[in-house]
């Protein structure tokens, strides 16, 4: 009987490398996922704000957050040297914990200036109130940290080696 060689490492990379990053599609689906999950869960359970912020401030910055680090892992059709070499785990870490520490920080810095219903003090922004604005605090980190998760996996994935990288 002949001696086979396992190919099934190299033909599941091949096909890894076949399929492209196309970054529309990713932030398409960095939109639909969660408003679909968060609102259905907002639904059923009789959330009205959960249902809202499935829709705006959770799916949004998902949508947000994939289109720029997506756009940035690209840099029109040629990746970063660093990273392409970096271990996928590694790069995956350093760009959560950036993205999701500077949407922490804006949705730190925006929920003051989310109007509050006091007859006195003047309202900051022409927007009407609504519980979902409160969430800003843990929706824009959690969103941040999730989509740049799953587009920095998916881009390394679809990126080939460059040539003489261990990686």
């Amino acid at each position: 009987m002949p001696v086979t060689t396992d190919r099934t490492s190299r033909n599941r990379a091949a096909s890894r490398a076949s399929r492209p990053f196309t970054l529309w599609r990713e932030v398409l689906t960095a939109y639909a996922a969660p408003a679909l999950m968060a609102g259905t869960a907002g639904l059923v359970n009789g959330q009205r704000d959960l249902a809202v912020a499935a829709c705006t401030s959770i799916a949004g910055t998902s949508a947000v957050v994939a289109f720029l680090v997506g756009a940035w892992l690209r840099r029109g059709g040629r990746p970063r040297r660093w990273t392409v070499t970096t271990p996928r785990f590694a790069l995956t870490a350093a760009l959560v914990t950036t993205t999701a520490g500077a949407a922490a920080l804006l949705g730190w810095f925006a929920a003051p200036w989310v109007p509050v219903h006091i007859p006195w003090v003047p309202v900051h922004t022409p927007v009407s109130v609504n519980p979902w604005l409160e969430r800003l605090r843990i929706d824009l980190p959690v969103s941040a940290a999730l989509a740049t998760t799953i587009v920095t996996l998916r881009w390394r994935a679809a990126t080939p080696a460059l040539p003489g990288s261990s990686a």
